[in-house]
């Protein structure tokens, strides 16, 4: 698939065919594979009732029997999920000038990928819930299931595309809220780079708690910059590094701290990983550089687990 702008993807309200365009490569690809059929094909048809909606319909069927038959699916619609996507200043990082899609900031790769589990979801006729958090619960869309509904969701994450932010995460204080409002069961996906110095690793685990009540299934995408933010790969050359969300300045060459720090932040990705498995949350790391792959196989599992 060839790369286009940001911009361009605004412009032209493209998110949702970007989307389907990686939705359809990762199809082409598991139907080599175990999740081959997943409930995209259906497996019987039965007579259209006067009424009814005309989506289902198989055309090519009425071509050739002259009657109306509605495509009945291996699985109906059961599942409700709900998708955060943390929008700190942090998130905005990299700041890319010519930002294409194998360049993306962490916030705009979020808002990418959230929009694919939103097509995957549309096709298993799903219902989708949004929540985008900064340092307050900037919003929130309860579950639903129809086309109008998704387009709102659309909307708000091209949004996230184009604009920046400046705020502080608050992490620990919006999860709790966010909690509070999912009262029916769902399987629930956290975008966020897991970056806040306000509160202790402790307390933002017990936020992530919450989210299991009422026997929520949770999924925690760790977004990260793999070659800038892990392996501290800058020229070695006297920088000055700047907090995106404190605005703490340092300067140094990175040569000197990038063995140290990069086992600092090896020691950090582990722990999450551990409190994660203590907390029976899934814990997913997801390098930007990447790609969506591993964001929508983790949805397949979790989604074969969760029925």
């Amino acid at each position: 698939m060839s790369a286009l702008s940001v911009n361009q993807i605004s412009e032209l309200n493209n998110l949702e065919l970007l989307a389907n365009q990686v939705v359809e490569g990762f199809i082409t690809g598991m139907h080599k594979s175990p999740f081959h059929g997943f409930s995209v094909e259906f497996a019987e048809h039965r007579l259209y009732n006067n009424g009814e909606s005309t989506r289902h319909i198989d055309w090519k069927l009425y071509a050739k029997t002259k009657k109306l038959f509605i495509k009945k699916y291996e699985e109906e619609t059961n599942l409700r999920c709900h998708l955060i996507i943390d929008n700190s200043a942090s998130m905005h990082f990299p700041i890319i000038k010519n930002p294409s899609l194998e360049n993306l900031s962490k916030i705009s790769f979020s808002a990418l990928a959230s929009a694919s589990l939103m097509e995957i979801l549309k096709r298993q006729r799903d219902a989708v819930g949004l929540s985008i958090y900064s340092d307050k619960n900037d919003y929130y869309a309860p579950a639903k299931g129809s086309e109008r509904h998704r387009r709102m969701l659309l909307t708000q994450l091209e949004s996230l595309i184009n604009n920046t932010s400046t705020t502080l995460t608050d992490t620990y204080k919006i999860l709790h809220e966010i909690s509070e409002k999912i009262h029916r069961r769902s399987l629930i996906f956290l975008f966020t780079d897991m970056f806040q110095t306000t509160k202790s690793e402790n307390e933002l685990f017990e936020a992530l708690r919450h989210l299991k009540y009422n026997k929520h299934e949770v999924v925690l995408f760790h977004t990260f910059d793999g070659k800038l933010e892990l392996d501290f790969d800058f020229e070695n050359s006297p920088k000055k590094f700047v907090d995106v969300e404190t605005g703490e300045e340092i300067n140094l060459y990175a040569s000197s701290v990038k063995n140290q720090y990069k086992n600092t932040v090896e020691n950090y990705f582990n722990s999450l990983k551990l409190k994660c498995m203590q907390y029976k949350i899934d814990y997913v790391p997801v390098d930007i550089h990447k790609g969506f792959h591993q964001v929508l196989i983790s949805y397949l599992i979790s989604r074969k687990r969760f029925l």
